[in-house]
């Protein structure tokens, strides 16, 4: 509900007066809370009040959400993000009608979401914002109880490995809980298949969220007090300094779970906030490191090039896109491709994400002044014929990677673009001499990540030509598209997402691309001469896959952008 809707309502109804309506918003926006419980809290009214003057404007059945008990069958049939964004909770289903609490049952836009997302009839009814805010707390979250409860039963299956710590918490007795919730949460995050922890912490709350399929959802709301012996056991269990609570700090640790007989690394970072330290722990799977090129997601021909381009003697190959892209994967997979026995490959990372073997891995550190600049200076002493280097930041570890991919060494890196194109300009922008990018750069790789629609729930999804072309589906395609939707299930957590897929555009420097960069053209003349070649851009890619039935129209409208015309 819009925060004065339910404030007029109020004053017209003689219940408040405007100016402490206007004393409550001021309050409400301060917060970030929702008007109606920054009202309770006030003590201006109850929620029983409250809930009478909803009943008396919109003329439907007022509930008191908290006296209910909701099945958790009809939970999951709407998620929790779209639950919370329009403060609605499902309470009961009979046949094919679904009762469902507003807060602003005036919003015909949410109940035709919600008829759309849960392919039922939808009764709503009124109850207040602090109710359902509740019910929603009590019915998505898995409890701290329940997480204990887990990392308890647990203790046997998981252990930390010998190469990061075995240090506990301390041998008092109440430490034994945080102990438990932790293991408890990161055997919820193998189970779910995310990729991230967030752990986080606020002035009145303290919450777990995972990032599943690129989106977060909230796993456990512990108490705030609990927030600083969560933080101390991860800092413990990564070897991070728990002493240290001003700077960022970055950790590793590996577990064991034994059941399974499966190892799980995680990169652990820290930062400080306004009211104690959030933490992030990135999921590193080494099982599901992609080592087969075919399944990354490149098309035949894109794939041809791509192991055609890194198996050259020497020159450079830069992936792009933005942090979470999975470029990572990428490099990796190139790199266990020319992984054999007569190859030497050295690779400066930072930080290190998966550790292989036959391959030289080392870490930067910019405490000890190891940079990547003076890594791949010290490289260039040890006789390697393949350098990967983490990351192209500045224009010194440019100008020495391309130094060393122009005397005789293949080097792999990543840089953080929108597009193959723009690739050229950041790095004239950074102080590259156009000259040594032409004679350098063989092949850029520009990529994303996009959803996999949920082989379990997916159904067809009749749509109008029009979508089609302001996609950019040329009107002699649009045949060939069988596009699907998925209504959501327990399988994708009731997103419709179920894994990720990556989505290439390959831009080779040929020599009509390399006279454009020497002649100072911009990435947009880049870009459409590229095109005109052949060059499959990320639009492209995703639309591929959506014609396939592989991806949602959503997802390739979140993962890349329209091509001009």
């Amino acid at each position: 509900m819009a925060l004065n809707k339910l404030g007029e309502i109020l004053v017209k109804q003689g219940m408040l007066r405007p100016d402490q309506l206007q004393a409550v918003l001021v309050e409400s926006q301060r917060t970030k809370a929702r008007l109606g419980p920054t009202i309770v809290a006030a003590g201006l009214l109850k929620d029983s009040q409250i809930l009478r003057a909803l009943e008396k404007q919109y003329a439907l059945p007022g509930v008191d959400v908290s006296q209910f008990e909701i099945d958790q069958a009809v939970i999951s049939l709407v998620n929790r993000e779209f639950c919370e964004k329009h403060c609605v909770i499902p309470l009961s289903k009979a046949g094919t009608t679904l009762v469902v609490a507003f807060s602003d049952p005036s919003n015909l836009q949410v109940r035709d979401d919600l008829r759309y997302i849960s392919k039922c009839k939808i009764q709503p009814v009124v109850a207040t914002e602090s109710t359902i805010l509740q019910a929603i707390e009590k019915y998505y979250s898995i409890s701290t109880d329940d997480l204990i409860a887990k990392g308890d039963a647990a203790e046997a299956d998981i252990q930390l490995s010998t190469q990061t710590s075995t240090v506990e918490v301390g041998s008092a007795a109440d430490d034994a809980p945080v102990v438990k919730f932790v293991n408890g949460i990161l055997l919820e995050a193998v189970r779910r298949r995310a990729s991230d922890i967030h752990f986080e912490i606020y002035e009145k709350k303290y919450r777990v969220r995972f990032r599943i399929d690129g989106s977060l959802v909230e796993a456990a709301t512990p108490p705030a007090s609990s927030g600083p012996a969560i933080s101390s056991r991860i800092k413990i269990m990564s070897k991070m300094d728990i002493a240290e609570k001003r700077r960022p700090q970055d950790g590793r640790l590996k577990i064991i779970l034994n059941k399974e007989n499966r190892e799980m690394d995680f990169r652990v970072n820290s930062i400080p906030t306004m009211w104690g330290e959030k933490i992030v722990m990135r999921l590193l799977d080494k099982s599901n490191l992609q080592r087969d090129m075919t399944k990354l997601g490149f098309e035949e021909e894109d794939l041809k090039l791509f192991k055609n381009t890194i198996n050259l003697p020497q020159g450079m190959v830069l992936i792009t896109g933005p942090t979470g892209s999975g470029k990572t994967t990428t490099i990796y997979s190139a790199l266990a491709e020319l992984n054999k026995l007569d190859v030497n490959i050295s690779t400066a990372e930072d930080p290190i994400e998966f550790n292989l073997d036959g391959i030289n891995q080392v870490q930067a550190n910019a405490d000890i002044d190891l940079t990547f600049v003076n890594i791949l200076r010290a490289f260039l002493r040890q006789d390697p014929d393949i350098i990967m280097v983490g990351e192209i930041r500045d224009l010194e570890t440019a100008e020495i990677a391309f130094k060393a991919a122009s005397t005789g060494h293949m080097v792999v890196s990543t840089l953080h673009t929108n597009d193959a194109p723009t690739t050229v300009t950041r790095l004239t922008e950074m102080g590259v001499a156009p000259y040594l990018i032409t004679s350098t750069l063989n092949l850029v790789v520009a990529q994303r990540l996009l959803g996999k629609i949920c082989e379990s729930c997916k159904e067809p999804n009749k749509i109008p030509d029009s979508t089609l072309l302001n996609l950019g589906v040329s009107r002699e395609e649009i045949p060939n598209f069988q596009v699907f939707k998925a209504k959501g299930c327990g399988a994708c957590n009731n997103t419709g997402i179920r894994g990720r897929m990556a989505i290439y555009e390959l831009m080779p420097l040929t020599e009509q691309v390399k006279d454009l960069i020497l002649r100072g053209a911009s990435s947009n003349e880049l870009r459409a001469a590229c095109r005109s070649m052949g060059m499959r851009t990320l639009r492209r890619s995703a639309l591929l896959k959506l014609a396939r039935g592989l991806t949602t129209i959503e997802e390739v409208i979140n993962s890349s952008v329209r091509d001009e015309l």
